[in-house]
């Protein structure tokens, strides 16, 4: 079988300098060695190359014709390695890379918008993409290594297999009223007081909604439209048409002829808030970097 050459990059540097300089003698303080430990370092990688590498001259060395094959070789090995790490540098300082969120709807009310403008102003060669969707969908896409982060909502679990939680805050529920709703001065509400209300909400199906809440409760809101988004919520709600529920990670986002009550805790107990990534996977450094500010 023909010889298999491993050619160390160390010794591929002393090689180009060598080459270069063409002499042993002038190339050792300029790599930080005595000449005699660059005659063996030479002599070394000749012996991995199987074949002389430079004719010893009485004064200084001059390539073989396989020298000068190995040289062209040298330097593009060199040169893609000194690439790889500049590009391994630049992914550390986030200079360049991806960011895939995921999130589900009501967190791109505000929370996720705030995170992504700061990493952006902070990481502008950072390509940042969102996705959105429902926990399960995101869950999925975290798994199928579509996402690199992702932010999910759950009742009151702290562990869900196959992916590293960490809890970002409680979500309360606020019932939102017309500014001339009868309950619109109020400070908190009780689902009982809400029986004879008609309700805006996401889904004719109650328990595909934000409503879904209420069911546990023995509560059964009356849909009288749905409007999938949040915008469309809120006007028909400011037009008087019905109320609808609003979590508190988008009250800040509410229109000021909106009015607005927390549900009483006992009713809606408030849920979970975490940030997901996937178990037994290396953030990159633009994940680790994005998990840092949303949990700032």
């Amino acid at each position: 079988m023909p010889a298999q050459h491993e050619f160390s990059t160390a010794l591929l540097r002393v090689f180009l300098e060598v080459a270069r300089l063409g002499s042993f003698t002038t190339a050792a303080p300029i790599l930080g060695y005595t000449q005699s430990a660059i005659s063996r370092q030479i002599s070394a990688l000749e012996e991995e190359a199987g074949t002389p590498l430079f004719d010893r001259l009485p004064r200084g060395v001059r390539l073989t014709e396989p020298g000068r094959r190995l040289l062209v070789h040298a330097q593009a090995v060199l040169d893609r390695l000194d690439e790889a790490r500049r590009e391994l540098t630049d992914l550390r300082d986030l200079n360049t890379g991806r960011l895939r969120v995921g999130a589900f709807a009501t967190a791109d009310a505000e929370l996720v918008p705030q995170a992504i403008a700061t990493f952006q102003r902070r990481h502008p060669e950072v390509t940042v993409t969102l996705r959105e969707g429902f926990t399960p969908e995101l869950l999925e896409m975290l798994g199928a290594g579509d996402a690199d982060v992702a932010v999910v909502s759950y009742p009151g679990t702290q562990h869900i297999d196959g992916f590293d939680l960490r809890k970002l805050r409680d979500d309360f529920m606020y019932v939102a009223f017309p500014s001339d709703h009868k309950f619109a001065g109020r400070r908190q509400i009780r689902l009982a007081d809400l029986q004879d209300e008609e309700w805006i909400a996401g889904s004719s199906r109650p328990e595909d909604t934000l409503i879904s809440s209420c069911l546990r409760t023995g509560f059964e809101p009356r849909i009288g439209f749905v409007a999938r988004d949040w915008i469309a919520k809120q006007g028909f709600v400011a037009a008087g048409i019905g109320i609808t529920l609003i979590p508190s990670l988008a009250v800040d986002s509410v229109r000021r002829d909106v009015k607005l009550a927390r549900v009483h805790p006992d009713d809606i107990p408030p849920r979970q808030i975490y940030t997901a990534t996937a178990s037994g996977f290396t953030p990159s450094p633009a994940t680790q970097a994005f998990l840092t500010l949303l949990h700032r």
